[in-house]
């Protein structure tokens, strides 16, 4: 059998955020596009992986591996959007609750309409 491989977004992810920066997903992108760049790709080819950089990172937040921050407060992976960021958790720090959302409140009974 043979070993299974680690995500190279994922590694890639631990190591351009190992310093405790914070980092948009755009600034991900593009640095690990510059990874894995070739002559011929175009200036916008980074997009390619944005996609694979936010399922990596949702990921890793809800097993609390990584952070999404907004406004400079964590927030719950499902809460992301807008602007956000990312960065490793703090020593302790635990992920923070997701905000009830309005379609939450639904208690369930038919109002016989």
């Amino acid at each position: 059998m043979s070993e299974k491989k680690e995500d190279p977004i994922r590694l890639f992810l631990l190591s351009a955020l190992a310093d405790g920066s914070l980092k948009a997903p755009h600034e991900l992108a593009r640095a690990f596009h510059a990874t894995r760049a070739k002559p011929s790709d175009g200036p916008s080819a980074w997009r390619r992986y944005m996609n694979a950089i936010k399922q990596q990172a949702t990921f890793m937040a809800r097993s609390g591996a990584l952070m999404f921050v907004r406004k400079g407060e964590p927030i719950h992976p499902d809460d992301v959007k807008g602007v956000v960021k990312l960065r490793l958790p703090l020593p302790g720090e635990a992920m923070p609750a997701p905000k009830p959302r309005d379609d939450d409140i639904w208690d369930g009974e038919d109002d016989g309409e």
